[in-house]
């Protein structure tokens, strides 16, 4: 079915790839309320004609699923509203706020759900048995199993928190459709009042999507580091021009789907034309943004290529740094030769959660270098990871 209405409503000719993930985050959100608000209307009629709290709960589930379904549309069309004074990066980040409220909802129900559960264990009663109420429950398990896959494909196709938070409350709302449908099989067949337990169980597997949910668009809203793929990417784009001899300083801002920033230092020839080197720098910016759809800036590094004796230094001091520790590595270096010492200048990057603090490492990597040579002054910054 979102293939058909996608022929019709997420036509690609003359949109850009930001317009037509839009479109099918709006999409997917109108046909998640028209199928949601189908469930519940079913459900609550199997709910009432049978008398069961699991049922009637996991029809209330369907309603805030479809009011999900509102926000995740909502969100969708904020996050495509260009750049304006007052939101100079786009609105890209109201998609994992949706995504957030989502999951919110998700959690509301799983602790209404549990509630209700709870007093039907209290007081135990057999539901109303009718197979017109069974046939309700298998095909709600077949849409919210479809209506998964299609969020989940699509989640990933766009890389949409907020569409693959969606496919995982409708994979939970399929394991707890699917409980309900086997607790009132087994009080019609054994007589056995377990509508309440039913209902605890599928309470915490919705408490369960709601958390995962929410951890899914906090991290982004947070700031989680790019993926090593992505870093991979913009490492092997930028040194395939042969005016780069290293890069590091990677940052990656993420201000939504489709409005990515980068920064990053650019290690060059420190003998290389000024003028050459800064029009190879235009041409990589631009081709970040044309291959990787993210803005660049780039800052250059002059480095000696061209003295034997500065890359023979750089390669010990990058040796000894290996022997505090194979996770550190240096950049930046550079030798500054005076009459009686030569200081040695240059930055050590440590990984998160490194054993040694900085002042302890830059103190220990001093101590190497004096007995190395006495003749250097080592001049340390040390710097962290931002991949």
């Amino acid at each position: 079915m979102i293939s058909l209405l996608a022929r019709f409503f997420c036509k690609s000719d003359g949109k850009s790839p930001a317009q037509l993930r839009t479109a099918y985050g709006i999409l997917c959100g109108a046909v998640g309320i028209g199928l949601n608000l189908l469930l519940f209307l079913g459900k609550f009629f199997a709910g009432t004609l049978s008398g069961s709290v699991a049922i009637t709960a996991d029809a209330f589930n369907n309603l805030s699923d479809a009011g999900s379904s509102v926000v995740t549309l909502l969100g969708f069309r904020i996050a495509a509203k260009a750049p304006d004074p007052g939101h100079p990066f786009g609105h890209g980040r109201a998609e994992y706020l949706s995504g957030l409220a989502v999951s919110m909802l998700i959690l509301l129900m799983g602790v209404e759900l549990a509630k209700e559960s709870l007093n039907k264990i209290l007081h135990p009663a057999l539901v109303e048995f009718s197979w017109l109420v069974i046939g309700i429950l298998a095909a709600s398990i077949c849409v919210k199993l479809y209506m998964a896959m299609y969020n989940r494909s699509l989640g990933k196709k766009l890389s949409a928190p907020a569409l693959l938070a969606a496919a995982a409350d409708s994979l939970g709302d399929c394991m707890s459709t699917s409980a309900v449908l086997v607790a009132t099989l087994i009080g019609h067949y054994f007589q056995l009042p377990v509508d309440g337990w039913v209902g605890v169980l599928v309470a915490l597997l919705i408490f369960k999507g709601g958390i995962d949910a929410a951890k899914d668009t906090i991290d982004p809203l947070l700031g989680k580091p790019p993926t090593p793929e992505f870093v991979k990417e913009i490492e092997d784009l930028v040194m395939a021009h042969k005016e780069i001899s290293g890069i590091h300083d990677l940052v990656v801002h993420d201000y939504g789907p489709g409005r990515v920033m980068i920064s990053l230092h650019a290690e060059v020839p420190a003998t290389g034309s000024v003028m050459t080197i800064h029009d190879a720098i235009d041409n990589i910016e631009q081709e970040l943004h044309r291959k990787l759809g993210c803005e660049a800036v780039i800052h250059m590094d002059p480095i000696a290529t061209d003295d034997s004796m500065t890359v023979v230094l750089r390669n010990k001091i990058t040796e000894l740094a290996h022997c505090i520790d194979p996770a550190l590595s240096i950049h930046d270096f550079r030798m500054v030769p005076g009459p009686t010492h030569t200081n040695l200048i240059f930055d050590v990057v440590t990984p998160f959660g490194f054993r040694l603090e900085d002042a302890e490492v830059a103190r220990q990597l001093r101590a190497l270098i004096r007995t190395f040579d006495s003749h250097y002054v080592p001049v340390i910054q040390v710097e962290h990871s931002y991949i």
